[in-house]
């Protein structure tokens, strides 16, 4: 199987739940218990995308958006309606067990840890569920604890290891069989500063020193943007945006914020731009840089008065990702469907 074939590959994939009625009144619901009426749900609508080997992308959307449904149809855990996936070289479906032995999963809020024993012994049993040889499953154990900090904690129960040491383990089971691909679920929800630089620093080693696919759902945008170089959008289970972080952050660097504090108030009465808030002595001004050059507004500001502070930022990767949730309709979704 060649290293530069694609990791994922999703055509015209659809999946439609039957979710029962409920009805209203006493009888109608005595009724349904015998004939119950039912109505469909597209979770996921004609979607289509490939991964390549050695890729770390985003797959982002808001709940109900469709994520796990995909997610799930990936790992052969539900079979779609139509359409066709193949998950390196496997169909999910009809080879879900050999896809196991390549593929990895690691869920914030899910464990695959034995939550009252020693984390130890989850890594040793989830080494022979693998089947990996047991001199290069030492090996692994050691090479994963070391490299991840869990080297003095081996032996304590999973039940009495802190919610950064427990990702730390789950992220290590999940690489212990050595998988091609590994599927992210919120990978640090929960977790402090610190250790989210962790992480997200150990994921993007394995990726880089390994070419370990990270295929990363979250809804934490410093994930993204540190773990992840593409990003799939997905709204009302439609795709409606396939890009590169970088291009969304230029799009994000199309509207800045300009921030300035004033060593006195002033009369802001005359500028280029209104401000979109103002105080006496200060104001936050949104700029589209497509109509507006930040030049044109900082000489505005600067000819108001004494300047004591000025800061200019680009737009949040994060508003801008709502913005896109915000103004794209259902309708549109579905448009973009049939086409």
């Amino acid at each position: 199987m060649s290293v530069t074939m694609s990791a994922i590959v999703v055509r015209n994939l659809s999946k439609t739940f039957r979710v029962a009625q409920q009805a209203e009144g006493l009888s109608d619901r005595l009724r349904s218990l015998v004939r119950p009426h039912y109505r469909s749900v597209s979770a996921v609508r004609d979607v289509s995308f490939a991964v390549e080997a050695g890729e770390s992308l985003a797959f982002l959307g808001p709940n109900g958006a469709g994520k796990s449904t995909t997610i799930k149809i990936l790992t052969g855990l539900l079979t779609p309606s139509s359409g066709v996936a193949q998950v390196l070289g496997f169909d999910p479906q009809k080879d879900r067990k050999r896809l196991s032995f390549v593929i990895g999963t690691a869920f914030g809020q899910k464990s695959q840890l034995w939550y009252h024993l020693p984390a130890i012994d989850s890594l040793r049993l989830l080494g022979a569920v693998y089947e990996v040889e047991p001199r290069e499953h030492r090996r692994r154990i050691g090479e994963l604890t070391e490299r991840f900090g869990l080297g003095d904690l081996l032996d304590v129960p999973v039940r009495k290891l802190s919610l950064g040491q427990r990702i730390r383990f789950e992220l290590a089971a999940s690489l212990l069989h050595h998988p091609r691909l590994l599927f992210l679920d919120e990978p640090t929800i929960g977790l402090d500063v610190v250790v989210k630089r962790q992480i997200r620093a150990l994921l993007e080693e394995w990726n880089r020193d390994h070419q370990v696919t990270l295929f990363l759902t979250s809804h934490d945008l410093g994930d993204v943007e540190k773990i992840s170089r593409r990003a799939l959008l997905i709204h009302h289970g439609t795709l409606i945006l396939d890009q590169s972080i970088g291009a969304l952050k230029r799009l994000a660097g199309l509207k800045k914020t300009v921030r300035v504090k004033y060593a006195a108030p002033v009369d802001l009465s005359g500028l280029v731009l209104p401000p979109a808030k103002v105080g006496a002595d200060w104001a936050t001004i949104e700029v589209d840089v497509r109509r507006h050059r930040i030049p044109e507004i900082v000489s505005s500001l600067a000819a108001a008065g004494e300047v004591a502070d000025i800061t200019i930022e680009d737009e949040p990767l994060e508003d801008l990702i709502a913005d896109i949730y915000r103004t794209t309709t259902l309708e549109e979704t579905h448009a973009r469907a049939a086409h």
